[in-house]
């Protein structure tokens, strides 16, 4: 396999290729134009019946969606071309373009029709009849270069068989980091590939160690996924669940990249509607928290609600005494338990059942025979009797305490905040904390659960509904009389022969005409719904989940689809998982499949050779994915005093910093180090980004363990890799993190002995 620089070619070949951009973009800017007019026609329509205002909603989200998806392809629109023996040659872009006439080859093949993948998958072993792969380098419109790899042995072949387009892989290999994740589509390798386009059904887990793309693929998957599947995921929704807030803004430009807006993207503590839980606490309290052992804890908790009274409780009923007893009250509830459901819909039972004794204590006072017959009180006597018992201020604010209606976030707050509460649920002490405490990611699942087991009792506002429809039907009518009131005089005479606003449309209809549509996309209305069920989950980081964690994601795709991306070598959180058996045998048992990315794009060899020693040691069974390059700079090691660290730290940041030109620099500490040194770096370099959600678009950043998570830079200084270790009882897969950021150069600063496990820079 051979590559043609752009100086090669011939200046001809070069202007054919800028003449084919031109008209690719002259196509573009064609089909943009008609779909703003059509969109801008469509905004201007108004009124109609619900069925024509829903169709003109969903034809203009359609041109909405179309414009979104060609602005964002303005850039990198086409970058490939496969050339064939005795065929037109083929160009291979972000989004497929066709002529005025369909019928006609497409103008530009999107990476994801299958008639795109041998641009991926040839090679000169095996060239699915392409004769030569040409990558397009280009600014904006402009062609800027060329690479050409000719898939042809006789030719005299050269290069790597284990990735495909090397030159144009090289390239963005060693590009400067910019802040923000770029797409790979110009450069997907084949193991990729396979990844990218495996079926929607089930779930597939891939593993891949630090730098094989598993972030970049994930993303690439929900693309293709939406390509393929687009009215079922369009509808259904796709959920990318990554592990911080950080991490989400970090990738949030690649799915608008491949022409994709509509996918929701989350962290773990966005996962219970109405509350964004962000705060930090200690890895053992998350890691209780995220045992299953936690959903009976919740279950005696929500239990505990369900009280008796210790006696008796007396309530005044029109002037006269009525005792609850605790043997009624207790019958009742073993009744309302016995159903299983959930607390909050199961309590309408409790109440039947002490309103029915109860209404029998009032026959029995009032309706009795005096003669020692029957009682007196008709069926209807006592159905009246129950009514009014209901509607008992007195009975129902003492039901009310035996038996009230929950919120999880109340439920939870109160346990958390309650020794006693605690104690009562059987919870470890460990959980108690201040009331005014917010809430933490390993909350949400908590809450999830709660959810789950309170329910929800919808009466109250299907009735306010209701009540708010009819007071507006009411109005309609009284708005429709005064038109119909209204006419002329001049028609008197002819009063038979002209139609009233209410011969028209009645009220009902009139107000179905006003009803405000809900033209939210799936991703909106999945972020405010709880109950929301995905087409497709993708979970990245997803060594990182507790087992409860899992039970909510679980509920949100009931059909199992499902992405998993991680690397049982990095867990660090003690809820996490070191095998992908442990997460879904509860699941799906053993169906579930696996695909492992075993070559690594980010990480240059010399830094993998440390990283290497620090995976033998997490587990020696691992083995480190191989880098496809070298960057030909020495991982260091430097010792200095304790007072000496700031400024050591300092000196080296601004050294890296002149290395990087326009590249990036990831500084990271242990968690107990950050506010120390954190300070110290913003007062020598105001620029610099420190804290609980650092903007990565700053050329310098400094994070802990788990902020870094995903994340890549140029150049990565970590230091104090001995208190890394320390801070956690899976420190040793922290320090394989932290040593595995960096694309280009890796230095460490230490005031002890390095950890053995980095004696290769000793």
């Amino acid at each position: 396999m051979s590559s043609t620089r752009p100086s090669e070619l011939a200046s001809a070949d070069i202007r054919d290729e800028q003449l084919y951009l031109d008209r690719l973009y002259a196509r573009l800017d064609v089909l943009r134009e008609q779909s703003d007019q059509r969109l801008r026609a469509i905004l201007l329509e108004a009124g109609g019946t619900p069925q024509g205002r829903s169709q003109r909603e969903a034809t203009r989200a359609h041109y909405a969606e179309q414009l979104a998806q060609m602005n964002a392809v303005e850039n990198g629109l086409c970058f490939g071309r496969l050339d064939f023996t005795g065929d037109e040659p083929r160009y291979i872009g972000r989004l497929g373009l066709f002529d005025e006439d369909r019928s006609a080859e497409p103008l530009l093949v999107d990476w994801r029709a299958p008639a795109a993948r041998p641009f991926y998958l040839a090679t000169a072993v095996s060239p699915e009849g392409v004769t030569r792969r040409r990558h397009l380098r280009t600014k904006g419109r402009q062609l800027t270069g060329i690479d050409d790899e000719v898939l042809d042995l006789a030719a005299g072949g050269g290069g790597r068989e284990d990735v495909t387009g090397e030159a144009a892989l090289l390239s963005a290999l060693t590009a400067g980091r910019t802040g923000r994740m770029r797409d790979i589509v110009e450069t997907i390798q084949a193991e990729q590939d396979e990844v990218i386009r495996s079926g929607l059904p089930g779930v597939l887990v891939v593993q891949g160690g630090p730098g094989t793309g598993k972030t970049a693929v994930a993303l690439h998957r929900a693309a293709y996924l939406l390509f393929t599947h687009r009215a079922q995921l369009t509808k259904q929704g796709v959920l990318i669940l990554g592990p911080n807030a950080t991490f989400l803004r970090y990738i949030s430009q690649v799915l608008p990249s491949l022409a994709e807006t509509g996918v929701m993207l989350a962290t773990l503590g966005d996962m219970f509607p109405g509350v964004r839980a962000r705060a930090e606490e200690p890895p053992a309290v998350a890691a209780v928290k995220g045992q299953v052992a936690m959903t009976d804890v919740l279950a005696r908790a929500v239990a505990d609600w369900q009280t008796v009274p210790h006696d008796f409780v007396e309530v005044d009923h029109d002037g006269y005494p009525l005792r609850i007893e605790r043997a009624i009250c207790e019958d009742a509830r073993a009744t309302a338990r016995r159903a299983g459901r959930p607390h909050n819909i199961a309590r309408s039972m409790f109440v039947t059942e002490v309103i029915h004794a109860l209404s029998l204590q009032i026959a029995e006072r009032i309706g009795a025979d005096p003669l020692g017959g029957d009682n007196l009180l008709s069926e209807a006597d006592l159905a009246e009797t129950r009514r009014e018992l209901r509607e008992d201020i007195d009975v129902q604010a003492a039901l009310f305490e035996m038996w009230p209606v929950l919120t999880p976030r109340r439920v939870l707050r109160e346990l958390l905040c309650s020794p006693e509460r605690l104690a009562t649920a059987e919870a470890p002490a460990e959980l108690l904390r201040d009331r005014d405490a917010r809430w933490s990611p390993a909350d949400v699942p908590l809450l999830d659960e709660l959810a789950e087991l309170l329910g929800e009792d919808d009466t109250l506002r299907k009735r306010a509904v209701a009540r708010e429809r009819a007071e507006a039907i009411e109005y309609a009518e009284g708005v429709l009389e005064i038109v119909a009131g209204s006419r002329s005089l001049d028609f008197e005479d002819q009063e038979e022969e002209i139609l009233s606003a209410m011969d028209v449309v009645d009220a009902s209809a009139f107000v179905e005409r006003h009803e405000v549509l809900d033209t939210r996309t799936a991703a909106e209305r999945a972020a405010a719904d709880r109950t929301w069920v995905f087409g497709h989950v993708i979970v990245d980081e997803a060594q990182e989940l507790s087992p409860m964690a899992w039970r909510l994601l679980m509920r949100r795709v009931p059909s199992r689809s499902l992405t998993v991306v991680g690397d049982v070598a990095q867990t660090s959180e003690l809820a996490g998982t070191t095998t992908w058996e442990q997460v879904f045998e509860p699941y799906v048992a053993q169906r579930w499949r696996l695909a492992e990315l075993t070559v690594n794009y980010r990480t240059p060899a010399e830094v993998m050779a440390v990283a290497a020693d620090v995976l033998a040691a997490v587990d020696p069974s691992l083995q480190p994915p191989r880098s496809v390059r070298e960057s030909g700079v020495a991982p260091w090691a430097r010792r200095v005093t304790e007072d000496e660290l700031p400024a050591a730290l300092i000196a080296a940041v601004r050294a890296e910093v002149a290395e990087a030109g326009d590249g990036r620099v990831g500084v990271i500490v242990p968690q107990g180090r950050e506010g120390e040194l954190g300070h110290e770096l913003m007062k020598a370099l105001p620029e610099a980004a420190v804290g609980e959600q650092p903007d990565l678009l700053n050329q310098v950043v400094m994070l802990t363990v788990r902020q870094a998570k995903g994340l890549e830079f140029d150049a990565v200084l970590v230091a104090q890799p001995d208190e890394i270790i320390a801070e956690s009882p899976r420190g040793l897969s922290d320090l394989y993190v932290a040593v595995t950021r960096a694309t280009r150069r890796l230095g460490v600063l230490h005031t002890v002995d390095l950890p053995k496990e980095l004696n290769a820079l000793a």
